[in-house]
């Protein structure tokens, strides 16, 4: 099969890189609780902007917040912020910047009471979404699931966490399956569906 044959959803661009995440990451389920923390804190980062733009800005985001370890970004303080905005390898937005520092308080507080995992997960009940969109445009941008875990979310401290930035973190880290019917990760990624609680 060559790569002009390969059927992919309609959002993805030629970039190879937009490719690469959407041919291996996207739509596979994540259940590690500190990957999904430093999912959602980068699908925050996207507000505004393309998620390609934060894709290929990753590994600096890593490398800047810690590897989104939340017990060490909670220690980080005002001098780290205006440190932070002199890096060119983020994007430099002071609000941004201090909201993955709120979402690690409010990462450590639900961790408290529960593992982070299992407070995403809850609301697809522990298990996959799998839906069978036959085009783009039929796919919504939120759901009912999604402002849920928005309300939940920014009662615990979080920001950057509105219900079309929690829709597509749903999306990303396989809480739903909304590859398209006709791409060729859709039944991949339907094989690997969660179907029971985690």
């Amino acid at each position: 099969m060559t790569t002009k044959s390969i059927q992919r959803c309609a959002w993805v661009s030629d970039d190879p890189i937009y490719q690469a995440y959407h041919d291996t990451q996207w739509g596979v389920p994540e259940t590690d609780s500190q990957s999904l923390f430093a999912k959602l804190c980068l699908d925050g980062q996207q507000a505004g902007l393309s998620w390609l733009t934060i894709l290929k800005k990753q590994r600096n985001y890593e490398e800047a917040f810690c590897y989104f370890n939340p017990q060490d970004i909670v220690k980080m303080d005002n001098a780290d912020v205006e440190r932070l905005m002199q890096n060119s390898g983020i994007v430099r937005n002071k609000l941004k910047i201090q909201s993955i520092i709120k979402n690690a308080r409010g990462f450590l507080e639900i961790e408290k009471n529960q593992p982070f995992n299992t407070f995403i997960w809850q609301f697809t009940g522990g298990t996959t979404l799998v839906n069978e969109w036959e085009k783009f445009d039929d796919i919504p941008t939120s759901t009912k699931e999604s402002k849920a875990m928005s309300v939940a979310l920014k009662k615990m401290g979080f920001n950057f966490v509105g219900e079309t930035i929690c829709y597509a973190f749903m999306q990303a880290v396989g809480m739903v399956n909304d590859h398209e019917k006709h791409c060729h990760c859709y039944e991949r990624t339907k094989a690997m569906a969660i179907s029971k609680d985690i």
